[in-house]
């Protein structure tokens, strides 16, 4: 209480007394701190209960008000003298010793103030980036210390310097195997330094080395400032016998100290206080996305950055319960990784596992956006290491396994985090880790070579709908993401060379027998009753849809383009009968419901498989568009098309529902029922058939639909 009166009484008085030059009022200042450890003989009094806050920040003032009466750029005498005198080196050994008790807070706020309020470049100087990165070791070494709050603002200034001048991180980046010549001149700067030691253990005795003292009270400035040589010895024995206590390490491993600032960033990231988890997150990406490729180097290679990075996801996942329900993993709130707060008893929506699966989507989405921002080769390192170390090392056994719940709770999760991914670079690796590299058409041989890509593709026709269901929407995402590798991987590599086609002269029989109606070489088409109209001329040549389309030939000549899109139009719009159609008794059910829907991109379609083959139908690639909707495609002798299947599907369904009595108003009901035109009632038989057919009709005329617009998409300048 006393110690606090005295301090309100002094700065009474120094209101009140003539104002000094700044010059002396800042060397009276802090030679008053000094003096503190001269005559003071209870270190265990608090900080706070002293003058030293005081001082510290009106030591402050002067610098700030020095700055703002001189031009830009220019040193004042202030500012000299801090730099001359090494006083924030002195400031370090009293904030490491935390002498008196909460003088390392103080410290800490000191620089932060100095380095924020400051305009002129300070970090340049050797007595300001040294002492800058010895303090920042002291930073995050315990966790939730008192100190954590103001290490947190230190770091982030320190960091928001660099993002101004991303140079100035060369002098943060410390390589203990310094050469002989590097480290000579590194001691002919570095006078506070012994011989023989480098930057890296100057500061690694337990107690003040005499040479950082000396810089307390001004031993190396001019004869007429210098203190009396008996004051300074008393300086020197009062200081000296303070001993800085080893400080306990934070469970993190640091595996060297090449790159201090992102160490004491990933220990701060580890804090309980949710507030500075995020602000240290906040001060790695802005670390990550400096462009001096030193420092990417030194960050991916000399740091833990990607080993935590990784094994917090790993762990994150893991710690997930074996089953979640599918639908809670798609519909769970979008996920900031900044404002991952949550509280399950305030949320009236919360199911087993949210805490859990809010973390895990929280953390990803951090590591997504971090990479995303990042400089390119340790965004690089950064993607192929969660690449290595999580997909490939903890995701891939779970889409692996054998057991239905656990195949439907990874494979839900993956659909989540492939829509959830925006960084090119950590998509390009996770689309290695689904798909693989291989750019050549398949063989049997490929599946050995990439697994999991075979797997997943088999999933599709699993015997859990729920599972087929969730795995064709995680590959119509996959599709959706825009990633040239992933439409090239799983189907142009396999048309490249058009061998779906028959391109065999036309010999006379085929002649006559297309002048009778049918096309040569097509499969099956032939002996198909429904098809008996098909004609030379309505052959397609895709020269009008797309200028890299394949070529023409004397046998299948160039047409008009504009009559064979409705010619394929009508073939699609045809292909179911006209006695299995209903959508022409419900308004609103037509083909020019699906031709608006295709300018924007139609999707909601009941299955999910057509819901991908029209994703697939939608590329404006030209041998996915001959294969996929050109009904008249001359196709090789054992190849199907889309269009074939579809012609073999009707023909099926023609047989069967001759067998369903009052077929025609039990399909209508039905419909009706799906657009919720009726309410539900009694079973209808065979519902799952019918149901069938409705489907089978909406895709029908999606496809007509989508190839009338890709036409017009394609002949529009």
């Amino acid at each position: 209480m006393f110690s606090k009166f005295t301090s309100i009484l002094q700065h009474a008085v120094e209101a009140l007394a003539p104002s000094l030059p700044l010059q002396e009022d800042f060397v009276y200042h802090w030679k008053a701190i000094t003096h503190y450890y001269i005559e003071t003989s209870d270190d265990k009094a608090p900080v706070t209960d002293t003058n030293i806050p005081s001082h510290l920040e009106q030591m402050l003032v002067i610098l700030v008000q020095e700055e703002s009466e001189r031009e830009f750029g220019e040193t004042g005498p202030c500012m000299e003298y801090l730099l001359h005198h090494k006083i924030l080196e002195t400031l370090y050994t009293l904030g490491k010793a935390d002498c008196p008790p909460g003088m390392k807070q103080q410290v800490l706020v000191f620089y932060t103030k100095l380095l924020g309020k400051i305009r002129q470049p300070l970090l340049p100087h050797i007595n300001v980036h040294r002492p800058v990165q010895k303090l920042i070791r002291l930073c995050g070494e315990v966790l939730a210390t008192p100190t954590e709050n103001e290490e947190i603002q230190f770091l982030c200034i320190v960091c928001a310097k660099l993002k101004q001048d991303p140079y100035l991180v060369n002098f943060f980046l410390e390589n203990k195997l310094k050469s002989l010549a590097s480290k000579a001149a590194a001691n002919a700067t570095s006078e506070d330094i012994p011989k023989g030691q480098d930057s890296l253990s100057a500061d690694t005795g337990q107690c003040f080395r005499p040479e950082e003292l000396s810089g307390a009270s001004g031993a190396e400035s001019t004869e007429s400032e210098e203190e009396p040589p008996q004051q300074i010895d008393d300086l020197s024995a009062g200081l000296d016998g303070l001993s800085v206590a080893a400080l306990p390490e934070a469970t993190v491993v640091r595996p060297n100290q090449d790159y201090n600032l992102v160490n004491s960033l990933l220990n701060l990231t580890r804090s309980p206080d949710g507030r500075i988890a995020v602000k240290a997150c906040e001060g790695l990406m802005l670390l990550v996305s400096l462009p001096e490729p030193a420092a990417a180097k030194c960050l991916t290679q000399s740091t833990c950055l990607c080993e935590l990075l990784t094994d917090r996801l790993a762990s994150l996942y893991r710690a997930l319960p074996q089953s979640v329900d599918p639908l809670d993993i798609e519909t769970v709130e979008a996920i900031n990784w900044g404002l991952d707060s949550y509280s399950h008893k305030e949320d009236a929506s919360a199911f087993p596992g949210k805490r859990a699966l809010i973390s895990f989507l929280s953390w990803f989405d951090y590591c997504d956006q971090l990479i995303k921002e990042a400089q390119k080769t340790a965004a690089v390192a950064l993607a192929k290491a969660v690449r290595e170390r999580f997909f490939i090392g903890v995701m891939e056994p779970q889409l692996m396994q054998t057991s239905e719940m656990g195949i439907l709770t990874s494979t839900a999760l993956l659909h989540r985090i492939v829509r959830q991914v925006t960084s090119d670079i950590l998509l390009q690796e996770m689309v290695f880790f689904i798909l693989g590299e291989q750019r050549e058409p398949e063989t049997l041989a490929e599946i050995s070579r990439h697994p999991l890509r075979h797997r997943l593709i088999e999933h599709c026709d699993h015997i859990s709908d729920e599972i087929s269901i969730m795995t064709l929407r995680m590959f119509e995402h996959l599709l959706q993401k825009p990633n040239e590798h992933i439409l090239y991987n799983l189907v142009l590599r396999n048309l490249e060379e058009r061998n779906y086609t028959e391109y065999k002269p036309v010999c006379p029989e085929d002649k006559d027998v297309m002048e009778n109606g049918l096309i040569a070489g097509a499969v099956d088409l032939e002996e198909d009753p429904l098809f008996t109209d098909i004609s030379p001329d309505n052959t397609l040549s895709n020269q009008e849809w797309l200028s890299s389309s394949p070529p023409t030939t004397p046998d299948h000549p160039k047409n008009d383009g504009k009559t064979e899109v409705h010619k394929i139009v009508n073939s699609f719009l045809c292909l179911v009968p006209d006695e299995a159609k209903s959508s022409y008794h419900v308004e609103g059910t037509g083909y020019d419901t699906y031709l608006r829907d295709a300018h924007r991109q139609p999707y909601d379609v009941n299955l999910q498989v057509t819901s991908v083959l029209s994703r697939l139908s939608l590329f404006p690639h030209p041998h996915i568009h001959e294969y996929l909707l050109d009904p008249y495609v001359n196709l090789a002798s054992g190849c199907r098309s889309l269009f074939s299947v579809i012609v073999r599907v009707v023909g099926d369904l023609m047989v069967r529902i001759q067998r369903i009595q009052d077929f025609t108003p039990k399909l209508l009901l039905v419909r009706k029922r799906l657009l919720g035109l009726e309410p539900e009632g009694p079973v209808i038989d065979h519902i799952t058939l019918l149901e069938g057919v409705i489907v089978l009709e909406e895709f029908c005329k999606e496809l007509a639909a989508i190839a009338f617009v890709k036409y017009h998409a394609s002949s529009t300048p």
